[in-house]
């Protein structure tokens, strides 16, 4: 209940480091919920309603097909060196290598916080 009730990145790191004090290290299942929690946080700000991360990269779709900043949007998209483009359903496709399941939880954080500081 109390994760979901963490609203930005410096209660994720607060409510983690409570618990480091009153368990001990955290098992790499709790550290892949808290990353997950954070992504989900900058996908709210972002207003992505769904990223779908696999081996060769991630789609996003975003509510209501809009993006906060559209102009950002397409300076982003041309700035990616491994590729993404926009499809006709308005979905962002982001090509990347993550063949392993920490590149895909990495990659889907510093994907989600870069669309959220672009929205911003």
């Amino acid at each position: 209940r109390r994760l979901s009730q963490l609203a930005d990145h410096a209660e994720i790191e607060a409510y983690a480091a409570e618990l480091i004090d009153r368990f001990g290290p955290l098992p790499d299942e709790v550290e892949k919920l808290l990353a997950i929690v954070a992504i989900k946080l900058a996908l709210i700000a972002a207003g992505v309603e769904k990223l779908d991360a696999g081996p060769r990269g991630a789609t996003v779709a975003f509510r209501n097909n809009r993006f906060a900043n559209p102009e950002k949007l397409i300076g982003f998209i041309s700035d990616q060196p491994e590729g993404a483009f926009l499809r006709p359903d308005h979905t962002l496709v982001i090509k990347r290598e993550w063949s392993r399941e920490k590149d895909r939880l990495a990659g889907s954080r510093q994907l989600a916080d870069e669309l959220a500081s672009l929205a911003a």
